[in-house]
């Protein structure tokens, strides 16, 4: 079909299609994955793109993922001149300083499709990888100084060029891993998924025609660029700061101004880059798209053209803008930490726009070592639910993903037992106290790991250890993350951050995550909510007693 179409019916079909196709492109790499960290956790996502690297449309999974998409293809067309891409060409990255935006474990796969010779798209994916190489297994060190000794590097090289196999970048991604098997299934698992969605979109461009395809993706991101505006226009306009203290004792800070024409937000001045406690500054963009997109329209689309009005200053060195060769591996706890010390500025500025504060960790937990079954070495990789901030009129939500970690699951204990080599005793809500309002905080998690061999090893990277939840309106800050190993002849360590911690037979892991803040004054919570959370036995008698004043 040649005829140009352009009319509003036509151009929402292709809009509504664009996501179809980006979930399509998901879901056949899910049911393809043979990680638990994906299939199960989806630790993944999916994106189509224009021909310029703009997000035209986004398929499910974690939200701090889909953004990282449209900047790994500018990563790979700073390298690549157009004419050097062809059809058939499927490009690799996951390294931070060539397009790959996270760290070493995200590995970023990306192809062009071209129609009738033109370039009328790109589709993409990012999925978490279980070990990547480097000097701990899992490949995520809290010890790591520099990028070097986190992993394999793949600075946006081609996997396929014009259809042909690469073979010796597949025999290097393979060599460098401790569970080479499952990396090749994965790696596969995500090329599918690129096949199915440049088959779709290739189908949608011969139902409408290139032109109307193309006049219907930038309709989209136009409409994206004016639901942002609008919302930007309800704004007051001023300056607004806002200093955070973190669990390290250090403090973050933003500025955040809003203009007629833009939503700035200056991080210019914030701590060095230190560790692997860093981010890039396209993973920093992210974590300040997801916040203003809360903040302003959470309906809208989630395309390029939403994010125009968004202008972040960083500066160089720091750890919103790490330089080479520095760290990544805990990369997702300084974007996290930005992504939750925003709302909490846009909670104190513009009081009753966001609930108060949840655990906000990506609570990343690594266990693994020789299967006590097979002698296999083996690694899970399992990022914790908690508890959500309440809001007026509710109480928080109980175990759930961070917002930023977004639509994804824990892995369940029956496919953990029988893919690890671990027992799982206990998962169960986090009965501490914390979070206590006239709405309560939804509560963590208490998750008991039993360690089945020796020479077993665990590696950690929790943030809100020390700081806990914040509460909102007189409610009470929440309660904090921790690890708990509580050895086998009695002793207990506890934990927030450790690399390589050996836990032998016996052994149990305590995974404890912290109980979102409170909302309002507690003694105005009503009897009949009291009671209930007695009856779940989330509340103590002498609490109740202690806090609201009720004597059982």
């Amino acid at each position: 079909m040649t005829d140009k179409t352009f009319d509003p019916v036509t151009f929402d079909i292709i809009q509504n299609a664009l996501e179809a196709i980006a979930d399509e492109m998901f879901y056949a790499q899910v049911k393809t994955s043979m990680s638990a960290i994906i299939y199960e956790v989806l630790d993944l996502s999916t994106s189509i793109l224009n021909p310029q690297g703009e997000i035209a449309a986004s398929g499910a999974g974690i939200p701090a993922f889909i953004g990282v998409l449209d900047k790994a293809i500018a990563g790979i067309l700073a390298k690549f001149p157009l004419e050097d891409i062809r059809e058939g060409d499927v490009f690799a990255s996951n390294d931070p300083y060539f397009g790959g935006v996270t760290h070493l474990n995200d590995m970023v796969l990306a192809a062009p499709v071209f129609h009738d010779g033109v370039m009328v798209a790109w589709v993409a994916n990012i999925a978490h990888w279980n070990d990547v190489g480097g000097n701990v297994p899992g490949s995520m060190s809290a010890e790591a100084t520099e990028i070097f000794q986190e992993g394999i590097r793949i600075p946006a090289v081609k996997l396929f060029t014009a259809g042909v196999e690469n073979h010796a970048v597949f025999d290097i991604l393979k060599v460098n891993s401790r569970l080479p098997d499952y990396l090749n299934g994965d790696l596969w698992a995500a090329i599918a998924g690129l096949r199915i969605g440049e088959r779709r979109v290739l189908e949608l461009v011969a139902k409408y025609g290139a032109d109307t395809f193309a006049a219907a993706v930038t309709d989209y991101m136009d409409l994206g660029e004016r639901r942002a505006r609008a919302a930007l226009a309800n704004i007051p306009q001023g300056s607004y700061s806002f200093a955070e203290e973190q669990d390290s004792g250090v403090v973050n800070k933003v500025t955040l101004t809003v203009t007629a024409d833009e939503f700035i937000v200056d991080l210019t001045d914030n701590p060095a880059q230190s560790g692997s406690l860093n981010c890039s500054r396209e993973g920093t963009e992210i974590a300040v798209q997801l916040a203003f997109k809360d903040f302003t329209d959470a309906d809208a689309p989630g395309n390029g053209g939403f994010f125009r009005p968004l202008k972040v200053v960083t500066k160089p060195g720091t750890i919103y803008h790490v330089e080479a060769p520095g760290a990544l591996g805990y990369y997702a706890e300084v974007e996290i930490r930005l992504f939750d010390m925003l709302l909490r500025a846009m909670a104190e500025h513009f009081p009753g726009s966001v609930p108060a504060g949840n655990f906000a960790s990506i609570c990343g937990t690594n266990i693994g070592g020789p299967h006590p079954d097979t002698g296999r070495h083996y690694t899970i990789v399992e990022p914790q639910v908690g508890g959500w901030g309440a809001w007026e009129g509710s109480d928080g939500v109980s175990g759930q993903f961070s917002g930023f970690h977004g639509e994804t699951f824990n892995c369940p204990a029956e496919v953990a037992e029988a893919r690890y080599g671990l027992g799982i005793e206990q998962v169960a809500l986090n009965s501490e106290p914390g979070g206590e309002g006239q709405w309560r905080g939804g509560k963590g998690i208490e998750v008991h790991y039993r360690v089945r061999a020796d020479n077993n090893f665990l590696s950690v990277g929790y943030t809100r250890s020390r700081m806990p939840p914040w509460g909102a309106s007189g409610g009470l800050d929440g309660s904090v993350n921790y690890v708990e190993v509580m050895r086998r002849d009695g002793t207990r360590d506890r934990h927030a951050f450790t690399t390589n911690l050996t836990v032998n037979e016996g052994d149990i892991i305590r995974v404890v995550t912290g109980n979102g803040g409170g909302y309002g004054d507690p003694k105005l919570r009503s009897r009949a909510d009291i009671e209930r959370d007695l009856k779940n036995e989330y509340l103590t008698p002498e609490r109740a007693k202690e806090i609201y004043g009720y004597e059982v």
